[in-house]
């Protein structure tokens, strides 16, 4: 099974690389396959690769998800599920 998540682009780095936040963790990533992603875009992430631009109210939406899924796995939470 495959996972990708929602996160948001908070600094661009040269040549194609960016500093995303995933639910407060910040983690550096590829832009290779996305390069229009910009400062505050949403990109949809998988092994270390933003795959696609997504729309911020369903980024929203799919962290609610996960957040509402770790309280209910063990009471982890997310910045979205807080």
């Amino acid at each position: 099974m495959c996972l990708a998540l929602p996160a948001r682009v908070i600094e661009r780095r040269p040549p194609d690389a960016a500093l995303v936040d995933l639910g407060g963790v910040r983690k550096e990533i590829s832009l290779a396959l996305v390069p229009e992603a910009r400062v505050g875009d949403h990109v949809i992430v998988h092994v270390g690769h933003a795959i696609g631009l997504l729309d911020p109210e369903e980024a929203e939406r799919t962290l609610a998800l996960f957040g509402e899924l770790a309280q209910q796995q063990g009471g982890v939470r997310t910045e979205a599920g807080a």
